[in-house]
């Protein structure tokens, strides 16, 4: 079940239309969860994995994480800019998680095109895995993590006193 570009055609030549890079890495993304599902003991198919075969998928890539994510009990938790190298994990970052789930969330909808199926990466449990991991983050680096609100546009004309 793979996705196709919708810039190239079966012969796999272009058609003149470039893929973007959200589309690319969407495509790349796809990719590696299917292969991730082939490989599953029993191997699954897209329309049937759930969310917690989004989880054992995201627990799976945390292996290969560049975040250093300090543990509780390390003396530099919370030190967005610790004083020196700790054997804590590195980790996913929580916004390239973010954008993951997103980008598969969108290549699900396009390859098993809706029907029946529930898409697992819109899950309930995989949102919570996802707050989980940005409020612990938030704390373990000492990085805010919470959106910026914006300020409504006060642009109001004082009015103008006549001399």
């Amino acid at each position: 079940m793979e996705l196709v570009s919708e810039s190239t055609n079966q012969n796999g030549s272009e058609n003149g239309i470039k893929s973007n890079r959200y589309e690319c890495q969407k495509r790349r993304d796809w990719n590696t969860f299917c292969q991730y599902l082939r490989n599953h003991r029993p191997p699954l198919s897209a329309s049937m994995c759930n969310g917690s075969h989004v989880l054992e998928f995201l627990h799976y890539l945390d292996q290969f994480g560049k975040t250093k994510v300090h543990n509780p009990n390390c003396p530099f938790f919370g030190m967005p800019t610790p004083p020196a190298p700790c054997p804590c994990p590195l980790r996913q970052a929580w916004g390239s998680l973010d954008a993951l789930i997103g980008r598969l969330r969108a290549a699900y909808d396009q390859a098993v095109n809706g029907g029946n199926h529930v898409n697992p990466f819109g899950d309930g449990a995989v949102r919570f895995y996802l707050r989980d991991v940005r409020d612990f983050q938030s704390k373990a680096r000492g990085v805010s993590y919470h959106k910026k609100r914006k300020r409504p546009n006060r642009n109001i004309a004082a009015p103008q006193s006549s001399s």
